[in-house]
């Protein structure tokens, strides 16, 4: 029914409609025809780094329905554990519910135990309570503050 795979720059628009489809969202990012040139830029940073992975959802006409990063973070507390961050995960209105966003998270899981991460993490904005309901159900645990400073 739903297919993951790596993002193409072609999925591009409907990742950054995706993103914008919510009220944070739609304040923060740019819709448009062509995709803003920043997009591509990142994209291609994106697909040039090993340790980052974009990817999206996909349902049987190929329509993208969903994204997702995953970035490889090394670190040396935990005796050099390697943990993988998932971010931006978005699914399209019209398929929530369906179970997609959770196979989607467990397929990132898994491709972060491929990598031989010792833990996942993520971040949701605090007004997004549905989305920390979600990922609780996941066994995501809020057991660190996260702070966050614009530049």
């Amino acid at each position: 029914m739903y297919s993951f795979r790596l993002a193409r720059r072609s999925d591009l628009a409907a990742i950054v409609r995706l993103l914008a489809d919510d009220e944070l969202g739609g304040a923060r990012e740019i819709v448009s025809d062509p995709v803003d040139a920043r997009y591509l830029s990142a994209f291609a940073a994106i697909e040039a780094d090993a340790n980052q992975l974009l990817a999206v959802a996909t349902d049987a006409s190929d329509r993208v329905v969903g994204c997702l990063q995953l970035s490889f973070l090394p670190g040396l507390s935990r005796t050099g554990m390697w943990r993988g961050q998932i971010e931006s995960v978005r699914v399209a209105g019209d398929v929530r519910g369906a179970g997609l966003g959770s196979a989607f998270v467990e397929w990132a899981i898994a491709r972060c135990v491929e990598r031989g991460c010792g833990l996942v993490q993520l971040t949701s904005d605090k007004t997004r309570t549905d989305s920390i309901r979600f990922y609780e159900k996941l066994g995501f645990a809020a057991s660190h503050e996260g702070l966050k400073r614009t530049l």
